[in-house]
């Protein structure tokens, strides 16, 4: 054979396994592509998560409407609860793989023993006109003096509208054990207001600018003050077997919430649409409330206060640490 029939073969064999290679790269990368696309390795791509009809999901709403889960390979369910504890029974349950809701339960199952829950994201924080105890105007509780021997509604005992305003009730002098403590679901408080069924309530936002409109609700003090200035109010918890059998789906949310939240926090007007859409509030009140300080990564020595707080007013019986509930954290 001629040396110039050879090149040709070698160089036609050259371009073959050029071709070869080429493709098998391509499909690599096609291959890759499609992974990233149905959830890049992530143990479960559907979840669900226990919300409440409050703001505090606000940045989670955006992380759905954004198309930030979906950037992350994750379909996010979410799934009404009617209170913080009812958020937890369904992780509990294994009805939904998170739940947000204040901090309030999730230290009280993890000292009663009754569940073994970590702290997956941080939400809220007491802000300035967020949450606060209120009135109606022909109540008799003028000042956060007048609250002794009152009726005063709350959710539940040893929730946060329980805590907070015994709290502030102790930093004023203000005896508690004869005020009378009347349950009442959010939704329904500015109505038993205006009824004259409890003199004053704590409420948080949507409830306390709609207080306001419905039963002409005044604030009495703002919780946003002594002890309970800054306060940590509501994060998000997995029982501990879904954190540890789910590393990947936990961080990619918490990525994805992450990336709202600061978005939330630069800019009010990409929420207020949301809070008009989910939490059913109108425009103009989306535009009038007070927005809670959103957080989405937890610090330890800023929610120890929390298990703290609760201890001292009995709601606990044992020092709970906070930094051990927490789930590790995603960074992205």
């Amino acid at each position: 054979m001629s040396s110039g029939r050879v090149r040709t073969r070698r160089a036609a064999l050259g371009l073959a396994l050029t071709v070869v290679t080429a493709t098998a790269l391509s499909g690599c990368s096609a291959l890759d592509s499609n992974a990233s696309a149905t959830g890049g390795g992530l143990e479960k791509t559907k979840i669900k998560v226990a919300i409440l009809p409050t703001v505090d999901t606000a940045p989670l709403w955006l992380a759905q409407d954004a198309g930030y889960f979906k950037a992350e390979g994750l379909e996010v369910e979410a799934v009404m609860a009617a209170s913080g504890q009812a958020a937890l029974t369904k992780a509990i349950s294994g009805e939904t793989d998170i739940s947000i809701s204040s901090y309030m339960p999730f230290f009280i199952a993890k000292s009663t023993g009754t569940a073994d829950f970590q702290l997956v994201a941080d939400a809220t924080s007491v802000s300035p006109k967020s949450v606060a105890i209120v009135t109606a105007p022909n109540s008799p509780v003028k000042t956060v003096n007048d609250l002794a021997g009152k009726r005063i509604a709350m959710t539940a005992k040893n929730t946060a509208s329980d805590l907070l305003a015994k709290s502030l009730m102790k930093d004023h002098g203000v005896p508690i054990d004869k005020v009378i403590w009347v349950p009442s679901p959010f939704p329904n408080t500015a109505a038993a207001l205006a009824q004259g069924q409890v003199d004053a309530a704590l409420l948080p936002e949507p409830f306390l600018t709609q207080a306001a409109k419905t039963a002409g609700a005044i604030p009495v003090i703002d919780v946003n003050s002594g002890a309970t200035q800054d306060f940590p109010l509501s994060g998000y918890g997995a029982v501990s077997k879904w954190v540890k059998e789910n590393p990947k789906t936990l961080a990619a949310f918490q990525r994805a919430l992450q990336r709202a939240t600061s978005e939330t926090n630069k800019d009010r007007s990409k929420i207020e649409p949301l809070l008009v859409k989910y939490a059913k509030i109108d425009e103009d009140s989306s535009k009038l409330l007070g927005l809670p300080s959103f957080s989405a990564k937890l610090d330890a020595r800023r929610l120890q206060r929390v298990p703290d707080l609760m201890l001292q007013m009995g709601a606990i019986t044992t020092k709970v640490d906070a930094a051990a509930m927490i789930a590790p954290q995603a960074t992205g």
